[in-house]
């Protein structure tokens, strides 16, 4: 048996998808939430830290702050192909943040991304087994995608 615990940041993020048959297709942003499941067994090693833990909360979100939030928060993702918003982007000057990626940056492609992203970060510390078993992705209140380890 082992048990589970998720934490999430947030970011304000913009992207674009660029084939969409609907609004998504214009540029846009998104108040994401980047939130990661971790599974392993409770550290039992007296006097620790981390004894009753799988891993500090707090620990946690500073690898999601360095590795999710810090890379895209008030930033523009865009797909590398997306010509038309590379360029409009580029008109903005050195000033803009804008993170280039080789898929399109829908929330399922967004979520494998961040996964991969975090997923070494995830360290055992006490023989607990700790591992990331997925991230999930809000893009809306409503709307969520999630990538899961096969």
């Amino acid at each position: 048996m082992t048990t589970t615990i998720r934490r999430f940041i947030e970011t304000d993020t913009g992207h674009r998808v660029p084939n969409h048959k609907s609004k998504c297709k214009h540029l846009h942003g998104h108040r994401y939430r980047w939130e990661v499941e971790i599974e392993g067994d409770v550290v039992g090693d007296e006097g620790v830290s981390e004894e009753g833990m799988l891993i500090d909360f707090s620990d946690v979100a500073a690898i999601l702050t360095q590795q999710i939030h810090d890379v895209v928060d008030h930033a523009f993702i865009v797909y590398s192909s997306d010509k038309e918003a590379l360029s409009a982007l580029a008109a903005m000057g050195d000033g803009h943040r804008t993170v280039v990626v080789d898929f399109i940056p829908t929330a399922e492609n967004l979520a494998k991304w961040a996964f991969e992203q975090v997923d070494s970060h995830i360290i055992t510390a006490y023989g607990n087994r700790l591992q990331l078993v997925a991230m999930h992705v809000r893009e809306t209140p409503k709307s969520w995608a999630s990538w899961r380890r096969e």
